[in-house]
């Protein structure tokens, strides 16, 4: 079961690229967008698997 949850932590992780930036202010943005677009896509897919 640990391993489900640590595969689904680091896939998100590895939508994000290496920024060229530092610093916590500015890794802000770019870290809320990409677990938004991640949650989007888990909420598709779990509409799908119910059908």
């Amino acid at each position: 079961m640990s391993q489900r949850f640590r595969k689904r932590i680091e896939e998100c992780f590895g939508g994000m690229c290496k920024s060229c930036f530092a610093g916590r202010e500015k890794l802000d943005f770019p870290f809320v967008l990409t677990l938004s677009v991640y949650n989007l896509v888990r909420i598709r897919n779990l509409g799908v698997s119910a059908w």
